[in-house]
Parts: structure tokens; sequence; C-alpha cells
């Protein structure tokens, strides 16, 4: 094990590499900072997961919806769902980056749960639309009130976990997400034997289960959820334990919250880290939340798939979504040894592969639905790709804070207008000019990876020369005033001798 500092119970330096670190990353940590790493992940990661599988429950139930007689009922036979989905990516985008920024300002374990609560009455609402007017309305609003919840548990992450901890729990999270988009295929496929109970049609009694299984979500998340090291209050959390917390964050040169300033603001936008990270999160957007694989189901005429097969053969995408997820977590915190870059720029590579493929079309159709279920890596990448974003940020708690928002917001910008113009509905299953975009970002990937490697890497080596100027500053102030402690006692000496 690690030298460890006594008081708190905080391992300083990287532990002897056994191989329990590759199953847990706590087992190798001294008694009290496992333990506080459990409580945190009792706390933080399950009832994080357990919000955001009831988010992304709400978010893609549409899809489900809309392949189960939505569709038919709502008379949406032209670009209907585009425009639904517009409706939700628009409300995502107006409310993801105030809500990043008010996070570092109001107690996340009142402000968080809170949103769960409204974006849940708002589901359930959707069950009694009439027509497609009063659906753009409410998934607007639902995307609006959700907007906050990922960014905002990545930030959390990142103000909670150390380096060597943070993938495991961003990928986790991500995969609760992909858990979610499994268990609304099966939840659908199971309500299409209650369409017509209670005079409702099956699609409805998924909005109205949804908000049965996230209500009591919502209400743990108030008594659970904890706040950030330097503000939580959390009976389950000690003194000491929040101290050691905060220790924690220090050793890994996580800012605390500073007041946000013009030159912060400034000095955030002026730099590379907001830019990069954004594009690079665009670029590995694939499909920009288009049912691909759903549609070409629904418009196969052979052989002609049934409502329950529509439903149920997409959960293979979500499982590799998760499965990759949890892969590349433990990958890059285990046998990499904390390295992010080589994990996304292999995820870029399969990218390329997969939308290359599937743009040509005239393919072997095993090896078509082998690429319509490798498509879902790219969302494996999310929390890596998060992960990445915390540690470069790590200088400025308010610049992570912006920078998480910002990469999820511009994603949404980009996912607002472009399955507009190449992801069409009229245009699936082949959606030609959407594969052949996504190829195109998927390459851009390539080239901006290393790039932003290259430039982490600088401001490392700027940011050791600092820290070994300020200590050699320090030394030789303590040296200083050693000689003149040394010569005052001097002067007493010989004064007492005369």
């Amino acid at each position: 094990m690690g030298r460890v500092i006594e008081d708190t119970g905080v391992q300083v330096e990287p532990p002897k590499k056994t191989w329990k670190r590759h199953i847990w990353d706590s087992l190798d940590k001294s008694p009290k900072e496992r333990r506080f790493v459990l409580k945190l992940d009792l706390a933080l990661l399950t009832f994080g997961c357990l919000g955001f599988f009831s988010k992304f429950l709400n978010q893609t139930n549409l899809t489900n919806a809309f392949v189960s007689g939505m569709k038919e009922d709502l008379d949406m036979f032209g670009n209907e769902l585009n425009y639904a989905m517009t409706a939700f990516t628009a409300g995502y985008i107006i409310g993801e980056i105030p809500s990043n920024l008010l996070l570092t300002r109001i107690r996340p374990s009142i402000y968080i749960p809170a949103l769960q609560i409204i974006w849940t009455g708002l589901t359930m609402c959707t069950a009694s639309v009439k027509n497609t007017t009063q659906l753009y309305a409410l998934r607007f609003l639902i995307g609006l009130f959700e907007a906050g919840y990922y960014p905002g548990l990545q930030y959390m992450i990142g103000s909670w976990y150390r380096k060597d901890e943070m993938a495991k729990r961003a990928c986790i999270l991500n995969a609760s997400g992909s858990a979610a988009m499994m268990f609304s295929g099966f939840l659908m496929a199971a309500l299409t034997r209650m369409n017509g109970k209670g005079g409702l049609a099956g699609w409805k009694w998924l909005f109205i289960m949804d908000g049965v299984i996230s209500f009591p979500i919502a209400i743990g998340s108030f008594f659970f959820l904890p706040d950030l090291p330097e503000t939580t209050g959390r009976r389950y959390f000690t003194d000491e334990e929040i101290e050691l917390a905060k220790k924690r964050m220090e050793l890994e040169g996580r800012k605390l919250r500073e007041p946000y300033t013009v030159a912060k603001v400034k000095r955030i936008f002026s730099s590379w880290h907001i830019w990069l990270l954004t594009l690079y999160y665009i670029c590995i957007s694939g499909t920009s939340g288009t049912p691909i694989f759903p549609q070409y189901l629904k418009l196969s005429t052979s052989p002609k798939y049934t409502v329950q097969q529509i439903n149920l053969y997409p959960v293979g995408i979500f499982a590799i979504q998760a499965f990759s997820a949890l892969v590349f977590a433990w990958l890059s915190d285990t046998v990499l040894k904390g390295q992010r870059w080589s994990i996304i720029l292999f995820g870029a590579c399969l990218n390329v592969f997969v939308f290359a493929s599937l743009a040509a079309w005239d393919i072997n159709e095993k090896f078509k639905w082998a690429c319509y279920y490798l498509a879902g890596t790219h969302v494996g990448l999310s929390g890596i790709a998060m992960t990445w974003a915390n540690e470069i940020c790590t200088d400025d708690t308010e610049e992570r804070a912006l920078v998480l928002a910002t990469m999820n917001t511009m994603v949404g910008v980009v996912g607002t207008w472009l399955p507009l113009i190449v992801w069409q509905q009229i245009e699936a299953p082949k959606y030609h000019k959407g594969f052949v975009t996504a190829t195109s970002l998927g390459a851009v990937c390539l080239f901006l990876v290393p790039l932003i490697k290259w430039l982490q890497d600088k401001e490392a080596v700027k940011r050791r020369f600092r820290l070994e100027a300020r200590d050699d500053e320090s030394s030789s102030s303590v040296g200083d005033e050693i000689k003149e402690k040394g010569g005052d006692i001097k002067t007493e000496v010989n004064e007492v001798k005369n």
C-alpha cells in the first residue's frame, strides 16, 4: 500500500498494484478511505444511476411509443417524430448550461431531485396528449427539466472522486442509461398486452408506468444524494470523512468554488478546453439520437416484424452500449493506468468503420445487423470523454461545470437541426446522407483526439514547472526565515554573554 496521511487515511502515493485493483479501485486503499468511498458509492453512485435510469426511461420512451401505435393514433406519417425529438432537444439545449452553473451555487441534494419530480410529472402527462402540438410542448418541457441531470452528475463525480476512480463511476452512470433503454423496450413489449385496458392504448400505459417507476427514485434522492465536499451536511458522512473528502480533492489538484468574474469567463472562453472538447463530443454523437435500427425493423417488408420484435431486437444495441462503457472504463483505469485518449481514438476508428459500412448499404444482411449493434459503442465512450474533460479542467471548478455542460449542450444543438437535414424520417431506413455524415465526423476525431492529448501534455508540463517553482520559492523563504531566526538567537546569546 502507498504512503498514507495518518490523520486522514488518504492515500497520497499510488498503492502497490495488486490483482484486487483490477476488480475495484478502492480495494488497495487505506481502511478509512475505503470505508468513505463505499459510503459515497452507495449514496452518489447508486442514486445517481437510479435517477439516470429514470431519466433515460422517460427520454427514450418516445421511440418505443412511436413504433407501438402512437404513430397511427396521432397521425405521425411525415417528419413529426423528428419534430418531437427536436422539441425535446431544444428544451435540453436551453436548460443545460444554466442548470450546471446553478449547480455550483445551489445544493445538489435539493436541486437535482426537484428536477426529477417535475420531469416525472410531465412524462405521465404525455399519456393524455391528443395531437402532435401537445406532444411537442410536453417534450420541450421534459427536455428543459432533464437537461441538467447528466452533466450535473458528471460534475459531481469530478468533485468527489479521484483520478483512478472517476472513469468507472462515469461509465457505470452511462451504463445505467443504456439499461433504461433496454428496460423500456421490454416494458413496451409487455404493455402491448394492456392495449385497451382502462380505455388507454398500450403506448399511453408506457408513459404512465415510466412515471410510477421514476417518482420513488426522485423522493429517495432528496434524502440520500450528497452535496459537494465543501458544502455537504449529510448525516451518513462524519466530520472526519468530510475533511477526508476535501483532502482527496486537494491532492488531485481540484480547485474549490470561486466567484464568477469577467476575468474568469474570459479565461474560460480563451482556452482550448471548451472549444476542442466540445467539438470532439459533437463528432462522436453518431446518429444524433435517430432510431436507425427500430426504423429499419419498422419499415422492413421481407420479413415483416411484429411490434414486440421491433421493441425487443434493438435491446441488443443498448446491451452493447452498457457492456462497452464498462469495458472501456476498466481498461482505462487499470490496464492503461488512467489513459483516456487511446480508448477514445479506438472508438473513433470503430465509428468510421461501422457508419461507412452502413453508408454503403448493399452489404451482407448479417453484417448489416452487426453494424447496427456495434454502432452502440459510441455511446459507451461518453463516460470516458466526460472523465477526460473533468481531468483536463481540474484547475477550475467553474470551468469544469461549464465545459461539461457545453459539451452536452452543443451535441444537443447539432442534434436539433442535423436530423432534419441528414436523418430525415422519410429517408429511412437507408439514411445515406446521415451515415456519410457520421462517417465524416468520426474521421475528424482521428485527428482531433491526438491534438487534444498533445495540448493536455503541454499543460501538464507547464503545471509541473509552476509547482516546482512554487516549491523552490517556498523552500527559499523557509531557509531565509531559519537564517533570520538563527541570527536573532546568536545575537541574544552574545547579549547574555556580555
